[in-house]
């Protein structure tokens, strides 16, 4: 019996399921999680010592790779004068300097700590500032863990219903009175959402969706979709949110809004912020964040909300971010997709790709939305993960989640990722 095996029957007895979050469960994949004991730049070594090459990166933060020199030292020298203060830093100014010279829709920003809060707190806000309670979302995007927008949710509520999420609310214990303010259309159909705000005319609060959706699979808009939103927003005096949880910072210097050239009215941005550490924001035009209290009525607070040592780590990693290294992932996104094309197009499977997220799909044509993915041979899936990972490959556990590049991949370990998974469509006999 392997150490992770044990390690996870301790955690079954104090942990529900063994594990704090469910998308690192493998009950979508089967087997066992790998317990982690430490990443090293590009690569994961498990309790057993088995070494990947990391694919998931923390579910997206890690662009830079695990204990990256500068952020290890930024973090370090932070947490040497204090963990934490509930009082104004200096830091949280310059992150927010940062944020707002990046992120084109954005002049300023308030600091949070989880990708949840900050979607959770943009709903609020952007029910305050047109004073209308619905919001459309997009079926198969996912906005965190808050009752809003647990409705035909991506990511772990897709994968722990079998892709089903379907159901309204799309959890026991969200009330269906708050559900009934969420109304949702599928991803890359327009006329679904114009038809949407004609029905609830002069109701609706927001759209919001991820920009490039990450939560099931890496699927990016077509062509005019964006612009589509933001045009049918302002028609109808609805605010459009953007998502870039996983996109800011990742798709692009300025985040998926940059890269289409769409500006949403707020932004909503975790995982690469943070660089690893607990730390989320939102953002828009000063004229709706100053209705945020101390200047406003909209209440939003938190104990830990731009925690100097997540500041630092946020801070040192957009740094060492600069046009060369969205090239560099670029390259190597397009080097893997290139060299994966033959065995997928002959495995009858597709690809998504938007810089250094991905997807590979158990489907012949590339999916456009929820309903697509939802037709991908999962149990194939499952084999291939499972393949990947004795190859030495650790990609999400899930058909419903995108992969993620780290910086500085070098050519054998691309030529690692590229072998392992063209020999893991093999092995999951799809042809």
């Amino acid at each position: 019996m392997s150490r992770s095996t044990r390690l996870l029957a301790r955690a079954m007895d104090v942990i529900p399921g063994g594990v704090n979050s469910p998308v690192r469960a493998f009950g979508a994949v089967g087997g066992d999680p790998p317990f982690i004991a430490r990443g090293e730049g590009t690569e994961i070594i498990d309790v057993d010592g088995h070494r990947y090459v990391d694919l998931v990166g923390s579910w997206g933060p890690l662009i830079l790779g695990h204990a990256n020199t500068a952020v290890l030292g930024a973090t370090m020298a932070a947490a040497s004068r204090g963990s934490s203060f509930g009082a104004p830093t200096e830091g949280e100014i310059e992150l927010a300097e940062e944020i707002v010279a990046r992120v084109p829709s954005v002049e300023k920003v308030r600091l949070c700590s989880s990708g949840t809060e900050a979607t959770m707190h943009a709903v609020r806000l952007a029910r305050a500032a047109t004073g209308r309670d619905r919001v459309i979302k997009l079926e198969g995007c996912y906005h965190g863990a808050h009752d809003a927008v647990l409705v035909k949710a991506g990511s772990g509520v897709a994968t722990f219903s079998d892709g089903q999420a379907t159901t309204e609310p799309g959890s026991p214990g969200v009330p269906a009175a708050v559900a009934e303010l969420t109304v949702v259309a599928p991803y890359n159909d327009l006329a679904a959402v114009k038809a949407l705000l004609e029905q609830h005319e002069g109701e609706v609060a927001a759209v919001m969706l991820e920009p490039v959706a990450g939560n099931m699979g890496c699927i990016p808009p077509v062509e005019g979709y964006l612009e589509g939103l933001r045009a049918l927003c302002d028609e109808h005096g609805s605010l459009l949110v953007f998502d870039e949880v996983m996109t800011g910072f990742r798709v692009a210097r300025g985040g998926a809004q940059e890269h289409f050239g769409v500006r949403p009215d707020l932004t909503c941005m975790g995982k690469v912020i943070g660089g690893g550490y607990p730390l989320a924001a939102f953002g828009g035009s000063a004229e709706v964040m100053d209705q945020l209290a101390p200047l406003g009525p909209v209440y939003q607070a938190g104990t830990l909300s731009g925690n100097p040592v997540a500041v630092a780590a946020g801070l040192a990693t957009l740094k060492q971010l600069d046009p060369s290294c969205y090239a560099q992932l670029e390259a190597m996104g397009a080097r893997i997709e290139e060299s994966l094309r033959p065995a997928l197009e002959y495995h009858g499977c597709s690809m998504h790709r938007v810089g250094s997220m991905m997807t590979i799909f158990f489907r012949a044509e590339a999916p456009q939305r929820f309903s697509d993915v939802q037709q991908c041979d999962l149990a194939a899936f499952g084999r291939f993960f499972r393949a990947s990972l004795n190859g030495g490959v650790y990609l999400p556990p899930s058909q419903y989640e995108a992969a993620f590049l780290p910086l500085g991949l070098s050519d054998e370990q691309l030529s690692r990722v590229v072998d392992g998974l063209s020999s893991a469509l093999v092995a999951a006999h799809v042809h």
